[in-house]
């Protein structure tokens, strides 16, 4: 079984072996000697050659003829092919005979077109080269022309488009390596001119911000009625020719950026101010260095960079702007320089904002007008506090209000500096009440408090246009006549006025309404009132050496500034266009203040009045130890007369006064006399008193009651002006009559005929009386009369102890 297997295997790899490929046969023989029958494949194999010789050797003997056919056929082509090699020879050397001057011919053709393909080559080189060198020569010319925008551009396009077209050749190397050496140049000379373009405006700020609030004011005082926007006039040029910096650029590199390339910041205006507009912040400022450098920094890829440098540059140059000269405060011109910078600042910063995209945003320039709105409002707070010329705050104020508009004409909030206007308005008033309280007193001082004279109707129409005197009766009077007040009634009346119109001037552009503006006119005047004009009568009435005629003319003059207040408040209301009887109208308090100082006036009339009296009383020298006369008639004391006289005189004068003031310094005199008189005969240091004193006492109140009978003025009922003297008339006519009795037994009924004494006075003169009797009587105490006498004294005093211990109780 197994020798067939074996003879079954060895047939399989005999017909593998004649059927592969001889180079994939080494698997085959390597599985025969594998196994263990090699010699039996061996002889096997042996036996199959055999066999193929066989068949081979039968095929053969088959086609036999048809071979020694071919052979004798072969042999005599042989001969033919002979003679054909020796024609093709033959026919070859012809052949290279005659093509040795085409070969030639040829040979010079190739070099021809080598030479061609050489020059084509050479053309096409020289087509990419050429534009690098003519784009790195119009470089070279950008550079020397400092055009450093489009010299970047065109560096642009020489690096990523022209160099890598022109292949590697050393030059392109060399312009390779100097492109970033150029960007650096040109970066840093943009950066020079950046810088140079700060400096320019900060030292031209001011004349910036002159041409723009010119501008404002000329645009205001051409229609104050309609808001248009500074901006509108100022920028207007300049936006239209300058296009924004952020817009796309053409292939030559200009686009977006200004047309000029001088690297100053100011331009000379001088021709264009002859024109009729007044040139605006593109005519006075060339801003191309900003758009060159703002450009080049963004094609370089560092524009962040330079929108932090230009933003902290700027940053450092408000705080230079907003910081104000130490002598600001001494002259308008301080702060109008120091406001023309801060509107120039931010005229070039408004400018800048609206012609680049994102250079400067809004919040940034909001954030920088917060800024100085804070530090401007501090530093006018301050300065304007060492202010006291009330015509530099106007003027200061008229400039703020200038400011203000300016600025709010580009967009910016300026409330804060009205708010601080109206703080100054505080300010402003204070200076005005003190300057008119310098003109009030120079009036009052230089009055000479007398009525004034007119001889024309010219003179007359003068007075009158200057205060509204309203009486008919003294218009019918003839020429020479007399105004019925002082020099200083209309030259105060006209001086608030004035300070009326000075209030009113501050009031201006305020942004106030008609109601806001009388009511602050108003309230200043008011001040002025009752404050400075109060204080100046006050000192005029009180001062040392005022007589009695010029106090009396003081209230002639405040009686009529008095009956003026009203046409002070149509006055008011002329000027603001508000109704005097608008509802929460503030009224004006010149009538009390003028009543104030009348009764002032009166006061101090009464207490000069006295004090006259007072020095006729020290005149007195009263006898108090005078016997008593045994006939005739005394006479009053030498001093009353005169006193008497004094007061016919003053009182005569007291003519023009009110009726009730002349009635009360007329009874304030009779009461300051009667009760003079009374305090003589109480005086601790007179400690005797006789009759024959009592006597002549007696009489001088019976002069004062002769001259109160009389009516020194009009207007008293009756025997009124007579109640001054009562007191002492009973106390009098007590002790001379010596009617005890009566009054003991009537005190304390409304009937009494001595109501008016006090017990206590009468005590205090009995007990002198007392002195003066014993003391005189010492050697006389034996007498019944006299003894009579003291007794009777004593018995009074003791009754009226009595009588004031009972009601006391």
């Amino acid at each position: 079984m197994a020798s067939v297997e074996t003879a079954a295997e060895h047939e399989r790899i005999l017909r593998e072996i004649e059927s592969t490929d001889t180079n994939c046969i080494g698997p085959t023989l390597r599985s025969v000697y594998d196994g263990q029958e090699h010699g039996l494949f061996m002889e096997k194999l042996d036996a199959r050659i055999r066999n193929h010789d066989r068949e081979i050797e039968k095929m053969c003997n088959h086609h036999f003829q048809g071979f020694v056919d071919s052979i004798t056929e072969l042999l005599k082509v042989r001969g033919e092919a002979q003679k054909l090699k020796s024609q093709v020879i033959d026919t070859n050397r012809r052949l290279q005979e005659d093509g040795k001057e085409l070969t030639s011919s040829m040979e010079e053709l190739k070099q021809c077109r080598v030479q061609q393909r050489n020059i084509a080559t050479t053309i096409d080189k020289l087509a990419h080269c050429l534009p690098v060198l003519e784009m790195y020569s119009r470089l070279q010319e950008q550079m020397r022309a400092k055009r450093y925008y489009p010299a970047l551009r065109t560096l642009e396009q020489l690096e990523h488009t022209c160099l890598p077209r022109a292949g590697q050749y050393r030059f392109c190397s060399i312009m390779a390596e100097n492109i970033p050496k150029l960007r650096i140049q040109i970066r840093d000379t943009a950066m020079s001119q950046l810088r140079d373009f700060l400096e320019s405006i900060r030292k031209h700020s001011d004349k910036i911000g002159e041409t723009a609030i010119k501008q404002a004011q000329l645009q205001r005082s051409l229609d104050s009625s309609v808001s248009t926007q500074p901006r509108a006039l100022i920028g207007r040029r300049g936006r239209k020719e300058a296009p924004a910096a952020g817009a796309g650029t053409d292939s030559g590199g200009q686009g977006g950026s200004p047309v000029s390339e001088q690297d100053s910041g100011i331009l000379d205006v001088e021709d264009e101010e002859e024109d009729d507009e007044v040139p605006g912040a593109h005519d006075l400022v060339d801003f191309s260095p900003v758009y060159r450098c703002l450009h080049i920094y963004t094609v370089l890829g560092l524009r962040d960079v330079f929108e932090n440098y230009y933003r902290k540059q700027r940053r450092k140059q408000a705080r230079l702007v907003l910081q104000p000269h130490s002598n600001m405060h001494e002259t308008l011109e301080g702060y109008r320089r120091y406001f023309n910078q801060i509107v120039g600042f931010f005229v070039v910063e408004d400018h800048v904002l609206h012609t680049t995209q994102g250079l400067v945003n809004r919040a940034y320039v909001e954030e920088l007008w917060e800024l100085a709105l804070s530090k401007i409002v501090a530093a006018l707070r301050t300065h304007s506090s060492y202010c006291d010329n009330p015509d530099l705050v106007l003027d200061l104020k008229n400039l703020i209000v200038l400011f203000a508009d300016t600025l709010q004409g580009y967009g910016f909030p300026v409330s804060q500096l009205f708010d601080m206007l109206l703080e100054m308005r505080e300010q402003y008033g204070e200076i005005l009440l003190k300057r008119w309280n310098v003109t009030f007193r120079q009036v009052l001082d230089q009055d000479n408090y007398s009525p004034i004279p007119v001889s024309t109707e010219q003179e007359y129409r003068h007075y009158t246009s200057q205060f509204p005197l309203q009486d008919p009766e003294l218009e019918k009077l003839p020429f020479p006549k007399k105004l019925p007040f002082s020099e200083f009634v209309p030259k105060v009346y006209c001086q608030l006025k004035e300070f009326i119109y000075a209030c009113l001037k501050y009031s201006e552009d305020l942004h106030l309404s008609s109601t806001e503006v009388d009511d602050m006119i108003r309230k200043s005047t008011n001040l002025l009132l009752t404050r400075t004009l109060s204080h100046c009568l006050q000192y005029a009435i009180k001062k040392k050496n005022v007589g009695l005629a010029e106090l009396v003319q003081v209230i002639i003059n405040t009686t009529h500034l008095e009956q003026s207040c009203h046409f002070l408040e149509e006055f008011i209301s002329n000027i603001t266009n508000v109704p005097p009887d608008t509802v929460n109208a503030t009224k004006l308090y010149g009538t009390s203040t003028f009543k104030d100082a009348r009764h002032a006036a009166e006061a101090e009339i009464y207490t000069s009045l006295n004090a006259k009296i007072d020095q006729f009383l020290q005149l007195a020298d009263y006898d108090w130890m005078a016997a008593v006369q045994g006939g005739g008639t005394l006479d009053a004391s030498d001093y009353l007369i005169d006193l008497i006289a004094f007061l016919k005189s003053t009182f005569s004068v007291f003519t023009n006064l009110p009726g009730k003031v002349a009635q009360t310094a007329c009874m304030s005199a009779c009461k300051h006399i009667s009760t003079s008189l009374m305090q003589l005969l109480l005086d601790p240091e007179v400690r005797q008193i006789s009759m024959g004193a009592l006597h002549q006492l007696y009489t001088d109140v019976k002069e004062c009651e002769s001259f109160a009978r009389a009516g020194p003025v009009a207007g008293f009922q009756g025997d009124t002006l007579l109640l001054a003297f009562s007191d002492l008339r009973q106390l009098l006519d007590l002790f001379t009559q010596w009617d005890w009795s009566t009054y003991l037994a009537d005190y304390g009924k409304p009937t009494c005929k001595y109501l008016r004494v006090n017990p206590h006075t009468a005590l205090a003169l009995l007990e002198k009386m007392k002195e003066t009797s014993r003391k005189n009587n010492v050697f006389a105490q034996f007498r019944k009369t006299d003894r009579d006498r003291q007794k009777l004294i004593d018995t009074v005093i003791k009754q009226l102890r009595n009588l004031i211990a009972q009601h006391h109780t």
